[in-house]
């Protein structure tokens, strides 16, 4: 039971760490706006890391690899404490462990990206129904535009007033998820063996 509560613990912080990262890295690689409830949160949960990191790994060309950096090494320790949680004996495998464990942070934060990504669009489709003028509309806008903006040229609205983009946007992010994306998180796990 003890161990169920730690791994509990472990996925809380570590996944509240992760997707606050990635959510910072994509609202400034998509320039969307800071200043909203959600903006001012994930700068109060990130700036004591990405502040320092910075000044070792500046941005280049509009992308925060600082940012970028802290997330790819939340998700690593998140994987080795879960395996050394797990599995003690797995502290033995040394340096195959660690490679591969550092090869599945990276396909995990592709996953989580597109999570991120359905969980915006989602958010952002049923919030333009309710609250259209919202406190955080122009931060999902900002997110979901460069996704949602060339299907929409291609798919018209449905009777002028249903928009599929969003579904479509789903549905695709779920199909990278189950095909490319599985196929290199097992191309991955082979390593292990």
């Amino acid at each position: 039971m003890l161990q169920q509560a730690l791994k509990f613990l472990l996925d809380t912080v570590f996944g509240l760490l992760t997707y606050a990262f990635l959510l910072r890295f994509a609202m400034q690689w998509l320039r969307a706006p800071f200043r909203n409830p959600v903006g001012q949160a994930v700068t109060a949960l990130t700036d004591w890391a990405v502040k320092p990191l910075r000044r070792l790994l500046p941005g280049f060309r509009g992308v925060d690899w600082s940012t970028l950096a802290l997330a790819w090494l939340t998700q690593f320790v998140w994987l080795l404490l879960g395996a050394l949680l797990l599995s003690p004996m797995s502290a033995a495998m040394g340096g195959d462990l660690v490679i591969t464990l550092a090869l599945l942070a990276f396909v995990d934060l592709i996953k989580a990206l597109l999570w991120l990504l359905i969980i915006v669009v989602l958010l952002q489709a049923i919030l333009s129904w309710v609250a259209p003028d919202g406190p955080i509309a122009g931060l999902l806008n900002a997110l979901t535009y460069r996704f949602l903006a060339p299907i929409r040229r291609r798919v018209p609205p449905i009777g002028g007033a249903l928009d599929l983009s969003p579904l479509i946007v789903i549905v695709l992010a779920q199909l990278v998820l189950m095909l490319p994306v599985q196929w290199l998180e097992n191309a991955v796990l082979t390593l292990l063996r």
